[in-house]
């Protein structure tokens, strides 16, 4: 039988570029002979596609979060009772610790209603918003002493809304779901395991949760808003991590937050991201003026203020230095572009410092500078960072997530949110040809060894293997000294050892499969 995975993807491929939707087409087409399906979280449903897809992606749906408002009538009488009740233990599980236990079986009764098309109607009722206020002003919880405000309310609620829309995609039986982000995407993995038994594998590049902590740090809500979407976001990574069948972090780093998260050690397998070293050979001769550059994508989470600082602290001991920065703006990062570029003009060093947009071959973007740098806050196993060390690049990265798993010893690390420190580093290499080329080496021979694409996808591909084997109808839970199984469908059946009964409940916990299923 044709193994088919359902690829959940938020904010990435297949209608951007990036490390992530880098990852996800190698994947797809590394693996001609399995059927992909793909549900694709998005913006506002007029994304167009940054990639085209290849054949044997069968299917493809798309959820936007901010596009239209999904049709359908809020519950009525004893459903909008129901539906309140619900509700009020969902929003108190977000906020009370003492609640918690309600999120997963609340969440699940949501995407219930968000399949009857009435989801998104009740959460923008009156009646959702008053339940709102009233958990938040129970004197038990935190956020009332902040004083919530009508206008708190107002915007927990629009944003919990749009955060739940995914709940009505839940991919048909039959298939592996593979969310390769945390957050929203696992939202159809998590009811398709739930309502199905469906195998779900998570991903992790970077750690959702943090970059959520990263971004509401300094996003522009008030304490009570930021409170209950973060509880949220915990929540569900919480989840997220008890049901995958496994979890595959991109980075070593990142395991020590899934564990944290309550992923058991056994369920964790670290898979580096890879490149192909064809595809990205050494390099052609450096640039003769001494240059420093980036690539990526022009987001907050890059840090591009601390390498501009750093830049400009280079320029004063090297006055003919130049940065060269190479990636797109995402649609709504155009403000922070500017707060950029008039970094640099306040600093001295706009002249020097130039946005090149998106590059057609991003090797260009590697050879264009005697050392790449990496001066991000948060990252998983950066592609452009193993990309830059097999076009045997000198690199200077900042200290996060899976980066210093990657440099190893083939590259020169500092801390994040340091200028000082980058700039220090920059310079010694751009003064000294001889370590550039031999850091540059060394990195590309680590490359080779260790972060091939071909490892990337035999990887997977037993892994999804391995999953495809595992009847998701049939669990085993020990009883006594022998077995018994939980089944969705189908008599009872009976086995050496084995006592197979019909199951009494729609819900299979992947946590309690055990070899003896095999």
């Amino acid at each position: 039988m044709q193994t088919q995975v359902t690829l959940l993807t938020e904010g990435t491929y297949p209608h951007s570029h990036g490390g992530v939707s880098v990852w996800c087409d190698q994947l797809v087409r590394g693996m001609p002979d399995f059927d992909f399906r793909l549900i694709a979280v998005t913006g506002t449903g007029r994304d167009t596609l940054a990639w085209d897809l290849p054949g044997n992606v069968r299917d493809f749906t798309e959820i936007p979060l901010w596009g239209h408002q999904p049709a359908g009538r809020a519950p009525r009488g004893r459903q909008s009772q129901v539906f309140r009740a619900g509700y009020e233990r969902f929003l108190l599980s977000l906020l009370d610790p003492a609640a918690e236990a309600e999120f997963a079986p609340q969440l699940y009764a949501l995407a219930a209603l968000a399949r009857e098309g009435s989801l998104s109607a009740a959460l923008r009722s009156e009646d959702a918003l008053r339940v709102l206020t009233h958990v938040w002003n129970r004197p038990h919880v935190a956020a009332a002493a902040a004083r919530p405000t009508l206008h708190d309310a107002l915007t927990a609620t629009d944003l919990l809304e749009h955060a739940l829309r995914p709940l009505c995609a839940v991919p048909e039986p039959g298939s592996i779901t593979h969310a390769v982000s945390g957050g929203l995407a696992t939202l159809p993995g998590l009811v398709a395991h739930h309502e199905h038994g469906t195998p779900f594998l998570l991903t992790e590049h970077g750690v959702y949760l943090r970059e959520r902590y990263l971004g509401y740090r300094t996003g522009p809500y008030g304490w009570p808003v930021k409170a209950l979407m973060l509880g949220f976001y915990r929540l569900l990574a919480e989840e997220s991590y008890r049901r995958a069948a496994l979890v595959t972090p991109g980075s070593r780093y990142n395991r020590r937050w899934e564990e944290r998260g309550g992923t058991a050690p056994d369920r964790i397998r670290t898979v580096y991201n890879g490149v192909d070293p064809h595809a990205f050979p050494m390099a052609g001769p450096e640039p003769a003026v001494p240059t420093l550059s980036w690539a990526g994508r022009i987001d907050p989470i890059k840090d591009l203020e601390t390498l501009i600082r750093a830049f400009a602290l280079v320029r004063a001991e090297l006055p003919q230095a130049l940065l060269r920065l190479f990636g797109g703006t995402p649609r709504g990062g155009e403000g922070y572009r500017d707060r950029c570029v008039a970094l640099a003009g306040e600093l001295g060093v706009g002249d020097a410092v130039t946005f090149e947009g998106r590059v057609e071959d991003i090797r260009d973007a590697y050879a264009a500078g005697n050392v790449v740098m990496l001066s991000s806050i948060s990252e998983g196993f950066p592609f452009t960072l193993i990309e830059a060390m097999s076009c045997a690049r000198a690199t200077v990265s900042t200290d996060v997530g899976g980066v210093r798993e990657a440099v190893g010893e083939a590259g020169l690390v500092v801390p994040p949110r340091d200028p000082a420190a980058m700039a220090k580093a920059a310079l010694a290499l751009l003064r000294d040809p001889a370590t550039r080329a031999s850091m540059g080496w060394d990195a590309r021979l680590r490359v080779i060894d260790q972060f091939t694409l071909r490892q990337t996808i035999e990887t997977f591909r037993g892994i999804y293997t391995e999953l495809s084997a595992r009847q998701p109808w049939l669990v085993l839970t020990p009883v006594g000294v022998e077995w018994q199984a939980r089944s969705h469908h189908g008599p009872g059946i009976q086995g050496p050892g084995l006592h197979v009964q019909p199951a009494l409940d729609s819900a299979v916990d992947d946590d309690t499969v055990t070899e003896a299923a095999q």
